[in-house]
């Protein structure tokens, strides 16, 4: 069945003609019709069931954990608990409407309907009287649809589908109880999945259609609400009892959320987490890895940012202390200072002032017990992220200079150091910290915190200075620095965080002259483990102005080895800085490829080694691709069978190759001259 859309006046016509049949024989259509809460409803395709509810020497510990569940991390468990925020009475949460429960016949109808909103043509009158009846049912029984585990999860999804009015009632339904929705587990979710219908809603016209088929209701009910005049009203409620929202284990999310609307960026870590009851414990993205999305929202919602984040400033010793509280004010720093970055200033000189005057200490600055803090620590990152560089340059001078050394042996305060190290942008800001910090890199490794080591490397990356100086520590760190023949030996050594005599399992006595490096000894073993943080510090050196000791290594690799590199999840991407570093020339490149010949099959039947391969194809010159589809063809049938294989042949055209070998070289001379023909542009 095709759909056309109809002219505005026949579509209402036809609309409201819909809304009035109340037999399932009335329309020819896909869908049945069902009979709901006294309207006909449009639902599943016949015979389709309801969804199912069940979706000797010195080896580096890795580190990097964070949190109460990292081993090792040296992070203790919190020592003060947050009193509860149930109510007097004793329960869990607050008390609902006794009219909350969802019966298993409603809650089956709105499963069927999300599954035949799913299976439904995209566009089609049929498809928004659908719409339109399912969101009426979930605004009669918004209440307890949002409270209700599974419930929720479909109402959720449920809105993602709905228009602009159906949202603002369906809002307006859970606005009476916004509390207890809010402080509500699964609520909480609704709440936020509202919110973040922003975005596809925001100044989205009306519909001429919906107004007036909404007409008669608006005149019973009142008019509705715009979705301006409601989110402002939600800031409103949350404004007048602002700590106890953001010290709510839940209704904390709610505030975050809030906060990235009115600032019309939503963060990458707060968009996924929402999705499930997470604790403010759950697995946390670094704020320098932090996706934005941006959308223009209007200025009102900007100045009520504003007026909503002044709220931190009146109890700043809660969003300092309180770690439930503490998130809502990281996440309003990562939004104001996108977007009132000036607002954002102020906040953290707030926040510094009042670190910098709480428990005066002869050892040092007060600011330094607070990067000891589990809590506290956590604020002090993001604020080290968001400051201006003449205020970090301040800053360092105030309070970090003279203490980097131990703070990067102390397992909490050495993450805020190496926020410090992420926030480094200018030269003037490098040279001391490096002159600290650079004696003592090898300890720092010893004691587990190599993140640190990561930070300085990628200051140094970023900043364009001190490279040589720190590849010569690392070298040294890792004990490969003398005799010069184990520099060869760095890349393993790096990407595995272990010293030379560990990972080639030597015994040396203390003070002994080093050995030897030992080719044979090297070739015939196979490449450790790669690490995560390994990997990260070879791809920082590979953007080095310089890199030639670590492609010299590269070079020095065996084809299993340089195979076993390329298959890690997390060595993978150090094959990807070879192909992209500007650093890296082309003949260089060419050279340390050149060892994966005989490792194309391989390579291309293996998830992370397949995505190199596909690099490697879209930079090679003729000649390149030409020696790597002889190689694939020779066992095209095995890469056909491999799930991962199959997508590298037709990627590389190899049924083409093998059966019409000149249509092959005429096509992939047309993409190599439009290949050329685009860089010469992105050059100019």
């Amino acid at each position: 069945m095709t759909y056309t859309r109809l002219p505005e006046r026949d579509r209402v016509s036809k609309l409201r003609a819909l809304q009035s049949l109340h037999a399932p024989g009335c329309l020819r259509s896909p869908f049945r019709w069902e009979s709901f809460g006294g309207r006909t409803l449009a639902l599943a395709p016949m015979g389709l069931g309801p969804r199912s509810p069940n979706k000797a020497g010195r080896r580096f510990p890795a580190g990097g954990k964070r949190g109460r569940g990292a081993k090792g991390s040296g992070r203790p468990r919190p020592g003060r608990q947050r009193p509860s925020s149930s109510p007097p009475d004793g329960s869990s949460e607050p008390a609902l409407d006794a009219h909350s429960h969802l019966s298993s016949e409603a809650l089956g109808y709105f499963r069927r309907a999300l599954s035949a909103l799913k299976e439904a043509p995209e566009t089609g009158e049929e498809r928004e009287l659908m719409v339109h009846n399912v969101l009426k049912e979930v605004e009669a029984q918004a209440l307890a649809l949002a409270t209700h585990r599974t419930g929720s999860e479909i109402m959720q999804e449920l809105l993602g589908f709905s228009p602009l009015k159906p949202l603002c009632r369906v809002w307006a339904a859970l606005r009476s109880s916004l509390r207890s929705v809010a402080c509500h587990r699964c609520g909480v979710h609704v709440l936020q999945s509202a919110l973040l219908q922003l975005p596809r809603l925001l100044g989205s016209p009306a519909q001429e259609e919906e107004e007036d088929l909404e007409e008669e209701e608006n005149g019973k009910d009142g008019p509705l609400e715009t979705l301006e005049e409601l989110v402002l009203g939600l800031a409103s409620e949350v404004c007048d009892d602002f700590p106890f929202y953001c010290g709510d284990i839940h209704a904390s999310f709610v505030v975050r959320t809030l906060l990235q609307v009115l600032g019309g960026t939503l963060l990458e870590s707060e968009r996924t987490r929402h999705r499930g009851s997470q604790s403010p414990d759950a697995q946390r993205v670094p704020a320098r890895e932090c996706k934005r999305t941006d959308f223009e929202v209007p200025e009102t919602f900007l100045n009520c940012l504003q007026d909503l984040s002044s709220c931190f400033l009146k109890d700043i010793a809660v969003f300092i202390t309180d770690k439930i509280s503490s998130f809502c004010l990281q996440v309003a720093l990562q939004v104001l200072h996108r977007k009132l970055p000036q607002f954002c200033a102020h906040v953290c000189s707030a926040v510094i002032s009042y670190l910098s005057s709480r428990n005066p200490s002869a050892d040092g600055s007060p600011l330094l017990l607070f990067l000891r803090d589990q809590t506290s620590s956590r604020l002090l990152e993001q604020v080290l992220l968001v400051l201006e560089p003449l205020r970090l340059q301040s800053l360092f001078e105030d309070h970090f200079q003279g203490q980097l050394q131990a703070l990067a042996a102390h397992p909490i305060a050495n993450f805020p150091l190496q926020r410090l190290l992420d926030a480094v942008t200018t030269p003037e800001l490098l040279s001391p910290v490096f002159e600290e910090l650079s004696p003592a890199l090898e300890a720092v490794l010893a004691q587990g915190h190599p993140g640190v080591v990561i930070a300085l490397v990628g200051a140094c990356r970023r900043v364009g200075a001190h490279q040589a100086q720190v590849l010569q520590l690392l070298l040294e760190a890792f004990h490969c620095a003398e005799p010069s023949s184990r520099q060869v030996a760095c890349v393993p050594l790096f990407a595995t965080l272990m010293a030379y005599e560990v990972y080639y399992g030597l015994l040396e006595e203390e003070g002994a002259v080093p050995a030897e490096h030992q080719v044979d000894v090297a070739t015939a073993r196979a490449l450790g483990d790669v690490t995560v943080l390994g990997s990260l510090l070879l791809q920082h050196l590979l953007h080095f102005s310089s890199p030639g000791i670590i492609l010299q290594s590269l070079c020095a690799l065996t084809g299993p080895q340089l195979l076993t590199l390329a298959q890690s999840p997390a060595g993978s991407h150090v094959l990807d800085a070879v192909l992209s570093s500007p650093s890296v020339t082309r003949k260089q490149r060419r050279r340390v490829l050149k060892t994966l010949k005989g490792q194309y099959v391989a390579l291309a039947c293996s998830r992370h080694g397949s995505r190199v391969l596909d690099a490697i194809w879209s930079g090679a010159a003729l000649g390149a691709r030409k020696e790597i589809a002889t190689e694939l063809g020779e066992r095209n049938q095995e890469l056909m069978r491999d799930p991962f294989g199959h997508h590298v042949a037709r990627n590389v055209a190899l049924t083409t190759f093998l059966k019409r070998r000149e249509a092959w070289e005429q096509q992939q001379g047309a993409v190599a001259k439009r290949r050329r023909a685009l860089n010469s542009i992105l050059e100019d």
